[in-house]
């Protein structure tokens, strides 16, 4: 494995070390104005939420690294406190690249880029009107983390007011993950596109406890054909399924496997695991045990 110092890099690598491994990253499409009432519009992936209680996020526009400057939307919340985060989708991914090319102070980013101005109603800054979700924000505070190039600037932002259009909510009224079409950035020139293809659900353990690698079968831990994730998704059951209904599984959806492998039984188990490890492809968790357990039973 490469291990590497920080401060042994410059800085182009260590940029490029640090985007690289750390995504995909959303992107806060910041919308800042500046003391004359000029407009600006600029993409960060130094960005997330970080409270809802109350509505923080944070976005980092950095110093230049190659000139040390700052950027246009550093210079603005710092004398208008205020900005509108605006959500990128697949929709608008290339009008939002090119907002991000470096326009003088006074070039409009949203003319430039096609870009429709709404009205806010709790701050200066605009709305991008094409993005589905839109969060009007007052600046809290801005830290700079550093005085050379490369060095973030935190703007610490309380949502105001949130838009969202009713096409990405769903009829819970809730926002659907795969209506709203969200890209996120990667290393390099890369972006990532949540949809179909990548998004995948993992129930979280909020008010379950699963029984933990410790419960596991020794030749369930020791499979070589079960990966560390499969493991995992074991380890999340409550409680393994009891003796009956293992049983009945085994008679009634594994009984072809056992007849056909009962000389065999090192290959039968190879083969109960690959029966597993699909199961888990397709989240039947409780299947994947029973065809697991039936093995010993």
């Amino acid at each position: 494995m490469l291990s590497l110092d920080p401060k042994s890099l410059s800085i182009p690598v260590l940029h490029g070390h640090l985007l690289g491994a750390v995504g995909p990253r959303p992107i806060a499409f910041a919308s800042t104005i500046d003391e004359d009432g000029n407009a600006n519009l600029a993409p960060f992936s130094f960005f997330n939420v970080f409270s809802a209680n109350p509505p923080i996020m944070i976005f980092s526009p950095a110093r230049s690294g190659r000139t040390n400057t700052t950027k246009d939307t550093y210079n603005n919340v710092k004398k208008v406190p205020e900005v509108v985060i605006n959500v990128v989708t697949h929709e608008i991914v290339h009008q939002m690249s090119l907002a991000s090319s470096p326009y003088s102070p006074g070039e409009d980013e949203f003319e430039k880029a096609g870009f429709t101005k709404v009205e806010s109603e709790t701050v200066k800054p605009f709305r991008v009107g094409e993005s589905p979700v839109q969060f009007e924000c007052k600046v809290n505070e801005v830290i700079e983390l550093g005085e050379n190039g490369g060095a973030g600037n935190l703007v610490i932002c309380e949502v105001q007011k949130i838009h969202i259009d009713d096409r990405v909510m769903n009829e819970d009224g809730k926002i659907d993950q795969k209506k709203i079409d969200l890209v996120s950035r990667m290393g390099g020139n890369w972006y990532v596109r949540a949809d179909d293809n990548s998004m995948f659900e993992i129930t979280k353990p909020i008010t379950t406890k699963g029984v933990g690698f410790g419960a596991l079968p020794e030749e369930v831990l020791k499979s070589e054909i079960l990966s560390g994730n499969d493991l995992g998704q074991l380890a999340g059951i409550e409680a393994l399924p009891d003796e009956t209904d293992v049983n009945e599984y085994k008679l009634i959806e594994l009984s072809d496997v056992f007849v056909e492998l009962e000389d065999n039984q090192t290959q039968l188990e190879v083969e109960l695991h690959k029966l597993a490890k699909d199961l888990l492809k397709e989240n039947k968790l409780e299947e994947a045990w029973k065809t697991l357990l039936a093995f010993n039973n």
